[in-house]
């Protein structure tokens, strides 16, 4: 079964577990969510199948618009949800689904759990 990885090239662990993936075999669809950007309804199934009862658990929250929105404070979780649909560089990286299931690559090692 091919894995699903929410990926930013430009980040170091998104490619760590893009080559530990590519490593094992096993097909990648890859989705470069900076350019397409998931919606609410995706970043909600997302949050799901992480296990994540609370959105800031997929936020990066050292993010200079995380701040500048004042997201902190915010305590709506569709609200949290919407900023990361419209600003998806508050989207923790990278995500790896595997049918029901998903982990974040930090560490890149975390991706071996949906491989095997």
């Amino acid at each position: 079964m091919a894995v699903t990885i929410y990926h930013n090239p430009r980040c170091s662990k998104s490619r760590q577990s893009l080559g530990l993936i590519e490593k094992s075999g096993v097909a990648a669809d890859i989705v470069l969510y900076l350019e397409t950007s998931p919606d609410a309804a995706e970043i909600k199934t997302l949050l799901g199948k992480l296990g994540f009862d609370d959105p800031r658990d997929l936020m990066r929250r050292g993010e200079a618009i995380y701040k500048e929105l004042g997201l902190k404070d915010e305590a709506e979780p569709e609200a949290l949800i919407a900023a990361m649909a419209a600003h998806p560089k508050l989207i923790e990286r990278p995500i790896v689904v595997k049918g029901s299931k998903a982990v974040i690559g930090r560490p890149p090692e975390a991706v071996l759990t949906l491989l095997s």
